[in-house]
């Protein structure tokens, strides 16, 4: 049964922990691109932000206390920020005193665990329970989450043993795959189980895209009871990353509109750019919400979609701000397009034939000329002797392309050399 509530963005805390980062050599992002990217979340209608804890740095901490200001005066809706502790008392009462909302704590509880904190695991069961107990009886009012790190590599029993004691005492349950181990049938197993044993507690599920599931992971969490998911713009976060916050819009949007009905989807997309624009890269080629994903260079696919764009684009990309497709001229194009490319978009008075034979000459001189493509088929245009409509500037810029008796603003371009 589906109780999804809402997401938890990390762009702020697991996506600056991406390599795409290091990539950009930026290694962190700016105040004044938080800002822009906070602005953003918030009015695609985003209510929980994670932050790191206040002692990761100063420059965090500093930031922190800048964004929670600014955050007041761009929203007056209610806005959880959430502060990623370790279980230690230092993070809490750091995250405390700087005002944080809420309180995301985390610890291991297997052997792995025990060599990471050198102690046993009766001492760290003691540690999770004390810690828990203490900030619930010094902050009754503290939004509390405790995740078991590496929950998927953890015994069942040994996610009992230490939620059974802290259950009646937390908002939520975090449920990470923090070494993207999972598959979709151990999602559903797992959440099932906690699911029936803890049906008062929120299950916020998180997931690392190391085997590509993560989407389809949190997917199936959502499907299976989890009320929270952690996502991240583009789902930057450490190594692959996790899931996509627009890729999971998109899901939701299909599996059932009503989730998704508080969302400003048509900020999705730009939110996309945004991120591309700040890390000086495009959007990635497998965010479901790009304009990759509206661009078409096979000829077949090509002369589907100048017939009709549902043909190869099924989904409603434009409802998340997606408004344009691509039809990229290159050595793949066929005669349709050619023709299409030729009449529609240089004005060329051109016949089916003809285009036909200027594309076969187009695509024997692609593999020797190091010319752009578009002056290549035009020279090679000009050498049949097309004759060439001039059409005035102010009305070239306003001109709607009829594609299937649609009105239809694309866009066509070449493949650069």
């Amino acid at each position: 049964m589906v109780k999804f509530k809402d997401f938890i963005d990390t762009t702020f805390r697991e996506g600056q922990q991406s390599p795409l980062l290091y990539d950009a050599r930026k290694y962190y992002f700016t105040l004044e691109e938080k800002k822009e990217l906070l602005r953003g979340l918030v009015n695609l209608g985003i209510s929980y932000f994670e932050f790191f804890s206040p002692n990761v740095n100063l420059r965090e901490k500093k930031h922190f206390f800048q964004i929670k200001k600014y955050l007041r005066s761009i929203s007056k809706r209610k806005i959880f920020l959430l502060s990623h502790c370790r279980c230690k008392q230092e993070d809490i009462e750091a995250s405390i005193k700087a005002g944080f909302d809420g309180l995301n704590i985390y610890m291991r509880v297997t052997e792995r665990g025990e060599k990471i904190y050198r102690k046993s695991k009766k001492e760290i069961l003691h540690t999770i329970v004390d810690t828990i107990t203490t900030i619930r009886r010094k902050y009754p009012r503290i939004y509390l989450r405790f995740s078991i790190e590496d929950a998927f590599r953890t015994p069942l029993n040994e996610i009992f043993e230490v939620y059974d004691q802290i259950y009646p005492l937390v908002n939520t349950f975090g449920v990470p795959d923090t070494t993207g181990i999972a598959t979709p049938s151990d999602v559903e197993r797992l959440i099932r189980k906690l699911k029936k044993r803890y049906p008062k507690v929120n299950l916020e599920v998180h997931f690392h895209n190391d085997r590509g599931l993560a989407l389809i992971n949190t997917m199936v969490a959502i499907q299976n009871g989890a009320e929270f998911a952690d996502v991240s713009i583009w789902g930057i976060g450490e190594r692959s990353g996790i899931a996509s916050l627009t890729g999971m819009l998109l899901n939701l949007f299909y599996l059932d509109k009503n989730l998704v009905k508080k969302y400003n989807i048509k900020l999705c997309y730009p939110v996309n750019v945004l991120m591309g624009a700040i890390l000086k890269t495009q959007v990635p080629y497998n965010e479901p919400v790009s304009l990759t994903n509206r661009t078409h260079i096979a000829g077949v696919h090509q002369n589907a979609i100048l017939k009709e764009k549902s043909n190869y684009e099924t989904h409603s990309l434009e409802e998340f701000g997606v408004t344009k497709n691509q039809l990229l001229l290159g050595p793949l194009s066929g005669w349709h397009f050619v023709y299409y490319y030729l009449k529609e978009v240089k004005n060329y008075l051109i016949s089916e034939e003809e285009a036909k034979e200027i594309t076969k000459e187009f695509k024997n001189k692609i593999q020797r000329s190091k010319e752009n493509l578009d002056d290549l088929l035009e020279k090679i245009a000009e050498k049949h002797s097309l004759e060439k409509i001039s059409i005035p500037k102010e009305f070239a810029k306003k001109r709607v392309e009829k594609l299937n008796g649609t009105n239809h603003i694309g866009k066509v371009g070449v493949i650069k050399r």
